[in-house]
């Protein structure tokens, strides 16, 4: 069985050029039908505008190979990103990543989520998160679920 151990450590400017082609590599997995290569310069613009300037990104490495990211907004709890290597899925990175943003914003997590990435709601309702609206994707229209973790009182 392969070793899925891993560290987390905060990003670094350096991370930039592996980050963007795991966020590629990853999605381009989860949604085959579309070209993730054409939308990089979009993503990277994005990347640097509105996610490395407002939020915590926690980098997960085994060694000196990215396993997964992060991206929360510690002020507004927002998690943008949980990127995790295809390679990776199944093991427990993805939980370690999610119990991280809730370190980051121990008052409440909010996401938005692909109504049809059922795997991925699945995997946010097994760690206490609900759906608690809807929305739409803004580029390409895809029906989204708010989800919202909350700790206990």
């Amino acid at each position: 069985m392969p070793d899925f151990s891993f560290t987390l450590r905060r990003y670094t400017a350096a991370d930039e050029d592996t980050a963007i082609e795991l966020w590629r590599r990853t999605w381009q997995v989860t949604y085959p039908r579309l070209n993730f290569t054409e939308r990089l310069d979009w993503w990277r613009a994005r990347w640097r505008r509105e996610l490395v300037p407002k939020c915590v990104i926690m980098v997960a490495e085994r060694g000196d190979a990215m396993l997964g990211f992060i991206t929360v907004d510690p002020t507004s709890g927002y998690l943008d990103q949980i990127v995790v290597a295809p390679e990776a899925w199944g093991t427990e990175l993805a939980t370690m990543l999610i119990a991280e943003a809730k370190r980051i914003a121990p008052a409440g997590v909010d996401l938005l989520v692909n109504q049809d990435n059922a795997r991925a709601v699945r995997f946010y309702e097994k760690h206490g998160f609900a759906i608690t609206g809807a929305d739409a994707n803004q580029i390409s229209g895809a029906a989204l679920h708010r989800m919202s973790w909350r700790p206990r009182m």
